[in-house]
């Protein structure tokens, strides 16, 4: 070059380099270094990142590629050690790169290797400038990590110089943008850069921009220090020597350099070849794999814990990429988002407040109007004041959820290959975006996906989340929360080791679970993954441990709380087509334990270990239910069963155990009360049994507080919740009487200690229920039989209105499947008998009224 930029390029280079000096994703560095570049037309371009990388870089050119993106490095022997190195479409370094490979420029990256940023040295993980924590947008004191599987991290440094030769490991960088923004006189950093930089005009010195920037980041390393960290020193050495090689090989002043402006000092500086090789010596050192990952403007914002991060990566893209009129722009994607929430917004609106923003602006001083100003003016103009929208304003556009592609010629480990080609195949398309999706799983893709899912969480990569339906509950629906975070690429590396297709690392996974389960219930919770994720090899294993674990877990209440996992287990084999032949015979096992061992498990507890007990009981009654229909034992015969649905087996056996714990008076009041009430509610008792049962435990002879326990069992509410207890007090009047009697006899000592358990138990109903037991005891009278209703009790009746029950009958019988009775055809009118004499001892039969067969099907359905 000749003239002005060769004296420019002198200023801001050494030796003939070209420094450009920039802040990582801002939308202004990166036009500025496009126009440097145009202007420079350098040989060969050196950006900030890991050598590592320069095989990778050619794919910046692919059409697949789309950023945002991030380079992922992560050591070969443990994945879970990972750095990213994120990139933007507005990052200076994506520019840059992208500059080069279309115009065949070569591309290197000259930080640190990534080699030995993972090394851990003296039990720190020395990643810590992996994610862009170096550039001249960082804050106080932040510095970039991989914390566990890819999570980027802060970690505030203390306050001290560094020491020399490279010391001062724990010091903190100042935060250079704050610094220069506090000395313009601007309380907001981010404004001072918009100011400055974002909304500079295009055109003139094309290196102006930069050589004020390392004029700026000289001052402040002069009055500062060298910024802070030791790890600095060694990562400008490393770079100073890349510089000087790719200068003597493309020519001393045929070089661009692109990199965090805190840098430009530095390699600005004159030092010797022996003492940046000094610098570097001893290094620790791994060995890493790189490759490129989708990132997404979530993650690129300072409030997700990216140091290097900025605070609206939505608003500087569109920055970037309006090339004209911003302002107008911005607010008219503004109006779609809030119209497209169902918010009434007009052309009206989006001139209103490019108007108000203009204004704003204005009056502030500014050159035009950046976000704070059309944040203003969109709150006031098209949220009518109010933060809810705009809220969502900032979510989904400020922020954002655009997530980057990479193309498929990517290299990358094989399960992350195979997890590509499953997505593809069942059209489940990784999205930044939370969505929700609804699977019927007797559909062969929605089951197939359903797999997919359930086998990624059992490797710990949790890309969807299940959720309540609530559209059904029945077993052949799901619903899952979809979210595809950065994150997942390097659990998806992680998981590799477990094997190369999705199918075999779940598989192996699983083995590998149910060997080192800590207990039966997390064996058992293994088993039903297992079933939800088809793993047909895995199985066996989990199976073999289960039935080894069972058989010396002599813990009751560790069996009861494996039995309900377990037997929910069974019901996939009728939706998804399991064999669970064994899995029902190893809970069969398991329940018998469990009936053998609970009568003894339930004696001497206090009052916190019965309540446990309590729901142990409540779920091993719902684990029979789902049971029932498998017998004791292939050589025992079944007992009778009066219902005819060959499901009394294990039924009849735990209702015995029930009976068992509900007359025995060494067992806890609550799970007593709780067992009659089982029965009671399963028609196991006979007319007037839970009556007795109750009178005994409310007996004088009983401790208040024994008796409470009991009422809190009995009436606390079903296994499921609910008022079920309030609504029995309600239609059985005895029982309710039983209850009033007692707690009037209570004396005044007593009933103050039992008050808050029986508070407990009453306030669980529902106001309705309380309110009508309310006016039963208030009326005082007590029945023989279950209570109709009359008696001035809102909502009940003296009599059962017949015609108004007849009315319900088709409506309960289309509930319940049951076919419409068909209308009995009439037969054909017979001739009647001459009327006998009555003085014979005849009399004439009275006339038929016929039987409401509708209304005897309502018994029937009722009984």
């Amino acid at each position: 070059m000749t003239g002005a930029g060769v004296e420019t390029r002198a200023a801001v280079g050494t030796g003939g380099a070209l420094l450009l000096g920039v802040r990582h994703h801002g939308p202004g560095s990166a036009r500025a270094v496009r126009a440097a570049l145009d202007e420079a037309r350098p040989d060969a371009v050196l950006v900030e990142g890991p050598p590592e990388a320069d095989p990778l870089v050619h794919l910046a050119a692919d059409e697949g590629m789309r950023p945002p993106v991030a380079l992922l490095a992560h050591v070969v022997d443990e994945p879970g050690r990972s750095a990213f190195w994120p990139l933007a479409e507005f990052s200076p370094e994506w520019v840059a790169i992208r500059w080069a490979v279309e115009r065949g420029v070569p591309v290197r990256f000259i930080d640190l290797p990534a080699a030995h940023s993972l090394a851990r040295a003296d039990g720190v993980d020395g990643a810590d400038e992996a994610d862009r924590a170096d550039g001249a947008d960082e804050k106080l004191g932040e510095r970039e990590e991989s914390e566990g599987p890819g999570r980027p991290g802060e970690e505030p440094g203390e306050c001290e110089e560094p020491a020399a030769g490279g010391a001062g490991e724990d010091a903190v960088r100042i935060d250079p943008i704050a610094v220069l923004a506090e000395t313009a006189g601007y309380d907001d950093p981010e404004r001072w850069w918009e100011d400055v930089v974002e909304h500079r005009e295009a055109g003139g010195d094309a290196f102006a921009p930069f050589e004020a920037v390392s004029d700026a980041m000289e001052a402040l390393r002069e009055v500062y220090g060298d910024g802070g960290h030791g790890r600095d020193l060694v990562r400008e050495a490393h770079m100073r020597l890349q510089i000087r090689a790719a200068q003597k090989e493309f020519g001393p002043d045929r070089v661009a350099v692109v990199c965090g402006a805190w840098h430009v000092p530095a390699l600005r500086r004159k030092t010797t070849v022996a003492a940046d090789r000094a610098l570097l010596k001893g290094l620790p050192k791994v060995k890493a794999e790189m490759t490129w990952v989708p990132w997404t403007h979530r993650r690129l914002s300072r409030a997700s814990g990216y140091g290097a991060g900025i605070a609206s990566p939505g608003w500087y893209g569109h920055l970037f990429a309006a090339a004209d009129r911003p302002v107008e722009r911005w607010m008219t994607k503004v109006a779609g988002l809030l119209r497209d929430e169902d918010r009434l917004v007009s052309s009206a609106h989006v001139i209103e407040a490019v108007r108000l923003a203009d204004t704003l602006a204005a009056m502030r001083g500014r050159p035009l109007a950046g976000l704070s100003e059309t944040t203003d003016a969109v709150r006031a103009v098209m949220c009518e004041g109010s933060d809810v929208p705009l809220a969502l304003v900032h979510d989904r556009l400020v922020v954002g959820d655009v997530l980057g592609e990479v193309p498929e010629s990517a290299p990358a480990v094989p399960l992350q290959r195979d997890l590509t080609r499953a997505q593809r195949r069942l059209r489940l398309k990784p999205e930044a975006l939370e969505r929700e999706v609804e699977l019927d799983l007797r559909k062969e893709t929605d089951a197939a996906r359903s797999t997919l899912l359930h086998r990624l969480r059992l490797l710990g990569v949790d890309w969807g989340r299940p959720a309540r339906s609530r559209g059904s509950t029945g077993t052949f629906r799901e619903t899952w929360r979809l979210r595809w975070e950065p994150e997942l690429s390097v659990r998806v590396a992680e998981a590799g080791v477990w094997g190369t297709t999705v199918l075999g690392a779940a598989t192996g996974k699983a083995s590998a679970d149910a060997v080192g389960a800590a207990g039966l219930s997390d064996v058992t919770a293994l088993a039903e993954r297992c079933l939800l994720a088809e793993l047909p090899e895995a199985l066996p294993v989990v199976m073999r441990v289960l039935a080894d674990r069972a058989a010396l877990d002599a813990d009751v209440g560790h069996l009861a709380q494996a039995l309900p996992a377990l037997v929910r287990s069974l019901r996939y084999g009728d939706v998804r087509g399991t064999d669970t032949g064994a899995l029902g015979e190893v809970a069969l096992g398991l329940a018998e334990r469990v009936f053998v061992g609970l009568p003894g498990a339930c004696v001497g507890l206090d009052t916190d270990a019965a309540l446990e007990m309590r729901g142990h009981v409540d779920a091993v009654h719902q684990a029979v239910g789902l049971l029932g229909e498998f017998r004791a034992g292939p050589a025992e015969e079944p007992p009778a069963d009066p219902g005819g649905d060959g499901t009394r087996g294990v039924r009849a056996r735990w209702s015995s155990v029930l009976r068992v714990l509900a007359r025995r008076e060494a067992v806890a009041g609550v799970v007593r009360g709780r067992c009659v009430r089982l029965l009671l509610d399963g028609g196991e008792l006979a007319d007037g049994e839970a009556a007795r049962l109750m009178g005994l435990a409310l007996s004088r002879g009983s401790e208040p507080a024994e008796g409470a326990a009991w009422i809190e069992g009995f009436v606390g509410g079903g296994p499921g919740g609910g008022s079920g207890g309030g609504m029995l007090l309600v239609h059985d009047e005895r029982l309710l009487g039983l209850v009033d009697d007692w707690l009037s006899g209570v004396s005044d000592d007593a009933f103050i200690d039992v008050l808050p358990l029986l508070r407990r138990t009453f306030s669980a109903y529902e106001p309705g229920v309380r309110r009508t037991l309310g006016e039963l005891v208030r009326r005082g009278t007590r029945g023989a039989g279950p209570v109709v209703g009359g008696g001035g009790v809102p909502g009940f009746a003296e009599q059962i209105d017949a015609a108004r029950a007849d009315a319900v009958v088709p409506t309960v019988r289309l509930l319940l499947g049951m076919a419409q009775p068909q209308p009995q055809p009439q037969p054909p009118p017979q001739p009647q008998p001459p009327a006998q004499p009555r003085g014979h001892g005849h009399q004439q039969p009275e006339a038929d009224t016929g039987t409401d067969t509708e209304n005897g099907d309502l018994v029937g359905v009722a009984g």
